[in-house]
């Protein structure tokens, strides 16, 4: 079986067919930079584009970065503040004719590694981490999905963690050491909140694991993540399962 994902970004919207049973994008992505305002208008515009660029006329799955309800859109991080009480899913299954799956971001991201990625055979409770412009949080407890929980925005010296954690800091002066020791302050206190069994870190900012990992203690076990910025196409694919 195969979908589309796409993941709507807060700078770029990112898109490509996904082989359901190996996880496997099937052709190169579509990057299309997020209108700016990204209102759901203006979004929908580009998701038309990226449809007929495919010819597709299967499923889609779409991941936005939101608290998402059924497909109600709760909140509103990097995108327009347009989104939130909006029920995207029905705007898109109306739209394409078809049901279209929308979920959170990181939630998608968490699928792909929990299905075929670095989280594939763990057991127990296993959060992954999403680490870019902010911190996304996707948590599974024996393989099921506890959804919507948003880590990255729990109060931590008094603001939002990402805000103090977040891979982006990387370009914005901290090096990627100094950084590394803010994120293991915030992996710590996670710890204390939920106990996970493992955490799983992923965004681009994942494949210099090895390069900062010794500055990462938890009684958890730590791992970069497999897809990195690949998971949320990926994810959001799975999570419609192929249904049309």
């Amino acid at each position: 079986m195969e979908a589309l994902g796409i993941d709507v970004g807060g700078t770029g919207i990112k898109a490509a067919p996904v082989d359901l049973k190996k996880g496997k994008r099937l052709t190169k992505r579509l990057r299309i930079p997020t209108p700016q305002p990204s209102t759901p208008e203006a979004v929908y515009d580009v998701l038309d584009e990226m449809i007929a660029h495919f010819e597709w006329t299967g499923a889609i799955g779409c991941a936005v970065p939101s608290v998402v309800r059924g497909g109600v859109v709760c909140t509103a991080a990097n995108i327009d503040d347009g989104w939130i009480g909006r029920n995207a899913g029905a705007d898109l299954a109306q739209r394409y004719g078809r049901t279209v799956t929308v979920l959170n971001d990181a939630d998608a991201a968490g699928l792909a590694e929990n299905t075929f990625g670095a989280a594939a055979e763990l057991e127990g409770t296993v959060l992954l981490l999403t680490l870019g412009t902010g911190i996304g949080s996707a948590l599974f407890t024996d393989g099921v999905l506890v959804p919507n929980t948003e880590l990255g925005h729990l109060e931590f010296k008094g603001q939002d963690a990402e805000l103090y954690a977040a891979a982006r800091l990387v370009s914005r002066g901290l090096s990627e050491r100094e950084w590394a020791v803010r994120l293991n302050e915030y992996l710590n206190y996670v710890e204390d909140v939920l106990s996970p069994d493992h955490l799983v870190l992923g965004g681009g900012i994942s494949k210099n694991f090895d390069q900062y990992s010794d500055l990462l203690s938890t009684n958890a076990t730590i791992r970069p993540a497999r897809f990195r910025n690949r998971a949320g196409i990926i994810g959001a694919a799975l999570a419609t399962g192929g249904v049309t």
